[in-house]
């Protein structure tokens, strides 16, 4: 899986759902379809991913998606679909017939934009150039490439299964399929990086001429091997001088930053990504999905669905693990933690169209941000400082008090 649709919602308590206000116009909606299998499950992932058998159960896990698509389809309103994004684990893994089945499944039941944006995940060692022409027919117009370094070194620490070379013949692969669009997948603060490495994987990845790249630090999470066995990550000066040198060596070639790690030409943010952080709403699907959903009433349901892929595909099973309408107390935080992320913020008319809230609810932090020098200062949008996307989680705090 990409960092692109890496995102997981944070569930908050609180059972009790006060009054609010009807939403005026329910936000865009998105489809996220989750393939959870992976050839190998790398080092540094705590995605729902799962090492693959050598034949994927795909016809059954498509009719799995679409009986789970059946169960969402009261909370669509009359609404159609801006985008798709096939996440995963490695959606490449499954044939063009299968996804081919499912979008046209989707598709009878959810009207498609007339401009949709539809995203797969590839990582270089699935792709094989008819199997990328068929997506390509099928309507899917939109890559996101798991590349990650170009440097064999640091794709052995990473336990990746293509090498530098495979990974630039991916990217080829991708426009001669058809794709003009697609997104490089890159991370920079790997073992043992230094400047001179990470600019390097940069500098290459530019040279492909991406429309989109996902640049990001190495994080250790919990649950992964990293977690448990740490390798030797570069010192805070070298990460500091890394994004300072990478982000300018970004801009320096057009590539302008939206959100906290993600960088497009002029007119090609992801559209899947912007609904998300501006706090559209999305269905999810598959295993280990999550999906926000926004309700006439006013009430907006986070939801996420059954882990295990045996567990998703058991028909004793219910597809949902579970739900929660988020609460009054919440929401400001909730909206915000997406919304900051971008690097122009949203526009403050967007806060109580998509929660039902007053403006005057987020007054008091709104004044705390401010003051801070983490929140500027500017009646008619919501967007952090430079200072306050430095030390976003400091600009959210001032709305939990």
């Amino acid at each position: 899986m990409t960092r692109e649709s890496s995102a997981s919602p944070l569930i908050f308590g609180g059972d009790v759902q006060s009054p609010r206000a009807a939403l005026p116009v329910l936000p865009p909606l998105a489809l996220y379809i989750h393939i959870p299998w992976c050839v190998r499950k790398c080092p540094y992932c705590d995605f729902n991913s799962h090492t693959a058998s050598p034949v994927l159960p795909e016809e059954e896990y498509v009719d799995a998606l679409l009986a789970d698509l059946d169960q969402d389809l009261h909370a669509v309103y009359g609404r159609e679909l801006s985008s798709i994004f096939f996440g995963g684990g490695t959606p490449s893994l499954f044939s063009a017939d299968s996804l081919g089945r499912l979008l046209r499944g989707v598709e009878q039941r959810i009207p498609f934009a007339s401009d949709i944006e539809i995203t797969l995940e590839a990582n270089p060692g699935t792709f094989e150039q008819d199997k990328f022409v068929a997506y390509r027919k099928l309507g899917i117009n939109r890559l996101s490439i798991g590349i990650q370094s170009f440097q064999q070194e640091k794709l052995e620490a990473l336990g990746r299964i293509h090498n530098g070379d495979e990974a630039v013949r991916a990217a080829g692969m991708a426009r001669q399929a058809g794709f003009d669009n697609f997104n490089l997948d890159l991370m920079h603060g790997l073992p043992n990086q230094s400047l001179d490495d990470a600019l390097a994987d940069l500098r290459t990845a530019i040279a492909l001429k991406p429309t989109h790249l996902s640049w990001y630090q190495l994080t250790l999470e919990p649950n992964t091997v990293f977690w448990n066995q740490p390798p030797t990550l570069p010192e805070d000066d070298t990460l500091w001088d890394i994004q300072e040198a990478g982000q300018a060596l970004l801009a320096e070639h057009g590539y302008a930053q939206y959100e906290v790690s993600a960088y497009a030409l002029p007119g090609r943010p992801a559209r899947h990504n912007l609904n998300y952080w501006s706090f559209g709403d999305f269905i999810g699907i598959g295993a280990g999905a999550h999906g926000k959903l926004s309700h006439p009433d006013g009430r907006i349901v986070r939801t996420w669905k059954t882990r295990l892929p045996k567990d998703y595909l058991n028909p004793a099973k219910s597809f949902q693990a579970g739900e929660k309408a988020l609460t009054n107390e919440e929401l400001p935080f909730e909206f915000l933690m997406n919304a900051l992320r971008l690097t122009e913020g949203v526009e403050s008319r967007l806060y109580p169209e998509r929660t039902g809230l007053s403006l005057d609810s987020l007054a008091k932090g709104r004044r705390e941000a401010e003051q801070s020098g983490l929140l500027q200062v500017e009646p008619s949008r919501l967007a952090a400082t430079e200072r306050g996307q430095l030390f976003l989680n400091d600009l959210l705090q001032t709305f939990l008090t």
